[in-house]
């Protein structure tokens, strides 16, 4: 198989590894072997063949060879040249020559790629050694003083070979947050990376580079250097650096930023004939943990010693996500390089592959940069953005959504917004055609532009927060909405409109109400609702823009309704301030739903004020959520989760661990159930409608934790408007606004509660060290067990039963780990240490 890959100085091939034959001898034994067969077949390539030596085909036939191979620069199977040979000159090729490719040997580099000798690919070799193998008419004999040196300088080549292949790859971690330098790019689907985690063994190694190089008295410069080998170079400021050659062309050796290249056996050779021709070389190598090439001199190549092997190369490539489309884009590529080169990003992994699939992100700030969305703006068309003048007045301006910190989104007429009509009509009929099933979303990531139904038609969303891998948090580009929809509800934009699409800069414009907070307090709950109702239900309005803030882009206004523009007085901003609509009532919130009412009106008034907040978004809640059953209820409790009984087992999983007398673990077989409870309550309470709801301590009530929703208890009421609640389901103690708490329904109490509170078995229960606590912290949090019950102590609330148990760690293939015995160890040790 023959593929063709790309880089950035030159076109190569990358061909099958060569099969590695079955292991049928004792290591000694095959290893003398292989020194044989080596040794043989480098003997009969030095001795002359009479029978069989270059010399004894035609120069005229040799020079037709090297004019077919100069056209193939990426090299060309052996078994090819027939073919092309008589199709060139229309003379059949004497295809014995096949049998013993050594006759070609003088004129081109020959690369045997398994044991089969038509199964070889054919390189040029350069025109210095071309020309002066064409005028050899015998085979001359070399001096045994020569041949010897060749032979040692081909063992010193055949060793580096060997040592190259036992480099290691490049290993992104699979946990935890992975930091990288991006050195160049070429496009954003080759971008030159760096990974930050291997600095440290990286400066180390090159210090030791410079220690050996430098202070080695035997160290000399290499001779007889060849395609992709590995060397030293002595870099600027006295620096040691790993490089690679890649090609040779012009009598020059030239490098570019492949990383894995088969050697050219032959090639080696035919170097050897002449010992003194590699010191007339200048090399171009690549630095392959620094991703640029140089010109350097060769008295500043050394051979690279094998000690310096063992650390992956730093320099790699990777691709942007959301970018593949426009990745030659020069507007694009510039944006990428302007924002991105030589610095440091957090990233998120999207597909591990050679070339890995990125997102980058800017940790630097107070607020994380998404860089790959960020440079996505570069290709908006300038002409369709809007930008609201100071003092200006606007007509026919509509409101999409209301937040609860009182800013709003409002669309402005404009050519933008005539534009994204219209291609959204484009989409509708397109659509009208196709079965949407071959344009959904199978890679979901942040910053990610999408299609979503809506109002009968199809809308922009980007992808915001992936909560789960179902549900997402997406925001309405033209409404400024945020929801939390369905992965499976997601379309991809089609090839043939993406550019389109992506052009459009977004025409929701936030604003906020000028001389009203967030500027002058806080917005209370029945102020953000009289907004909403005076906004949402009137089709158009008239507004004034008093000032810009650009630092935040928020245009700060005056909204009117047409029939009271512009009377200043009349204005939504004086209406609202006017109103008795900012006191603040005490443990009152905006919720779901008011107690008493039941969950269908509920969800029915959430649609609904979802429909007209999002443009009449056409969605529907599970069928659980609109059960007639699911009433709002703070007396109905899950049923309690079944425990084993002393001397069972049970797999569980530790969600928790302060310290040995005291964890939380979780049935692992009801994991799958827990995290789609998640989902389902992440889907209805971010769609649901806020309303003021009573709060009341040791009820239960879902709250938003981080981008989360969890099943809680209330365990007490603080006067700076928090509370403290108990996560039922991970065990933990938290602190949350009250207005981030709802009512839990009764749909969302079926699965029993998850969390147990344990206690380690087997160890005396003390007053737990520092030390003590952070060992099993580290030994058990996050990790699955088996459980032996040793006790169980039962009571009226699951939240409060307790269990005593072994906890076993079975993740090894024939040891089990009981971690009592290994705290017991560690308290000895902090003991001693004492």
């Amino acid at each position: 198989i023959e593929k063709i890959h790309r880089g950035d100085q030159m076109d190569g091939l990358l061909y099958p590894a060569k099969k590695t034959p079955p292991v049928a001898k004792g290591d000694t034994e095959q290893e003398k072997t292989s020194q044989n067969v080596t040794s043989s077949k480098a003997d009969s390539l030095l001795k002359p063949n009479t029978d069989s030596t270059p010399a004894s085909l035609s120069s005229d036939l040799k020079e037709k060879v090297v004019s077919i191979l100069l056209k193939y620069s990426n090299g060309l199977w052996a078994h090819a040249l027939p073919k092309v040979y008589q199709d060139t000159y229309q003379v059949k090729f004497p295809e014995d020559i096949l049998n013993n490719l050594e006759l070609l040997s003088d004129v081109c580099i020959v690369d045997y790629v398994s044991e089969v000798p038509r199964k070889a690919i054919l390189y040029a070799k350069p025109q210095r050694f071309t020309d002066e193998n064409l005028n050899v008419t015998e085979k001359v004999q070399r001096h045994d003083g020569v041949k010897a040196t060749a032979e040692q300088q081909y063992e010193e080549s055949k060793d580096q070979y060997l040592e190259n292949i036992t480099v290691p790859s490049l290993i992104i971690p699979s946990e935890g947050s992975v930091s990288i330098m991006v050195l160049e790019l070429k496009n954003t689907n080759e971008v030159l990376i760096r990974q930050v985690y291997y600095s440290s063994a990286q400066e180390q190694m090159e210090d030791d580079m410079k220690a050996y190089y430098s202070q080695n008295s035997t160290v000399s410069p290499a001779q007889s250097l060849s395609v992709g080998q590995l060397v030293a170079v002595h870099a600027e400021e006295d620096a040691w650096l790993r490089a690679r050659i890649i090609s040779l062309e012009d009598n020059r050796i030239k490098a570019s930023n492949y990383l894995f290249w088969h050697l050219e056996k032959e090639f080696k050779q035919a170097c050897f004939l002449d010992i003194h021709f590699t010191s007339l070389f200048h090399y171009q190598v690549y630095y392959v943990d620094h991703g640029f090439t140089e010109f350097v001199e060769s008295n500043s190549v050394c051979k690279l010693q094998k000690q310096f092997h063992s650390l992956p190369f730093q320099a790699a490539k990777c691709k942007l996500a959301g970018l593949e489309a426009f990745c030659d884009d020069p507007v694009l590529v510039k944006a990428v390089e302007s924002q991105t080169c030589f610095k440091i990003f957090a990233v998120e992994i999207l597909e591990k592959s050679d070339i890995p699939l990125l997102v980058l992100y800017d940790t630097s700030g107070e607020d994380d940069i998404n860089i790959n969305a960020t440079c996505l703006k570069a290709l908006y068309d300038r002409s369709l953005e809007l930008h609201l003048q100071v003092d200006a007045l606007y007509t026919n301006v509509r409101v999409t959504s209301v937040f609860s910190d009182g800013s709003l989104y409002c669309q402005v007429p404009s050519k933008g917004l005539s534009r994204l009509s219209e291609i959204l009509q484009k989409l509708e009929d397109y659509f009208l055609y196709k079965q949407t099933s071959e344009f959904n979303v199978l890679l979901p990531f942040c910053g990610k532009i999408c299609l979503f139904p809506s109002k009968g038609k199809w809308a922009r969303v980007e992808i915001k927060i992936i909560h789960t891998r179902r549900a997402l948090d997406v925001q309405f580009m033209d409404i400024g909405t945020v929801a939390t929809v369905k992965v499976s509800e997601l379309k991809e934009i089609p090839p043939q409109f993406l550019r389109e699409v992506i052009a459009i800069p977004p025409q929701a414009l936030k604003c906020c109400l000028a001389d009203l907070p967030p500027n002058t307090g806080m917005w209370t709950p029945d102020a953000v609702l009289w907004l909403r109702d005076a906004v949402m239900n009137c089709p158009e309005f008239s507004m004034k823009v008093i000032k810009q803030d650009g630092s935040k882009g928020i245009a700060h206004i005056y909204l009117f309704a047409p029939e009271n523009f512009p009377d200043m007085d009349r204005s939504i901003n004086r209406q609202i301030k006017n109103a008795d609509l900012w006191k603040h009532q005490k443990d009152v919130f905006l919720s779901v739903t008011p107690s008493g009412t039941s969950s269908t009106k509920a969800v029915s008034d959430a649609v609904s004020a979802l429909q007209i907040a999002s443009g009449k978004l056409e969605k529907s809640f599970s069928d659980s959520a609109r059960e007639p059953s699911s009433a709002v209820s703070t007396t109905d409790m899950p049923p309690p989760l079944p425990l084993p009984k002393p001397g069972e087992l049970m797999d569980i999983y530790v969600s928790v661990a302060c310290h040995p007398g005291h964890f939380i673990v979780q049935p692992w077989n009801e994991l799958n159930n827990l995290y789609a409870l998640m989902e389902e309550m992440i889907l209805y309470y971010s769609r649901a409608e806020e309303k003021p709801v009573n709060i009341e301590k040791n009820k239960l009530y879902a709250a938003k934790i981080g981008d989360e929703w969890y099943r809680v208890i209330i365990k007490g009421i603080l006067r700076n408007g928090f509370l403290s609640v108990y996560e039922l389901d991970y065990g933990k103690h938290e602190f949350v606004s009250i207005r981030k708490v709802q009512p839990l329904l009764d749909t969302f109490r079926r699965l029993p509660f998850q969390a147990t509170t344990a206690q380690l078995a087997g160890v005396k229960n003390q007053q737990w060290s520092e030390e003590a606590s952070i060992v099993f912290r580290n030994l058990v949090e996050k990790k699955p067990f088996v459980a032996q019950i040793q006790a169980v102590n039962d009571s009226t609330n699951s939240w409060d039963r307790k269990i005593v148990t072994f906890l076993v760690d079975t993740s090894l293939p024939h040891i089990d780990t009981w971690i009592h015995d290994f705290v017991s160890q560690s308290l000895v040790e902090f003991s001693k240490s004492d």
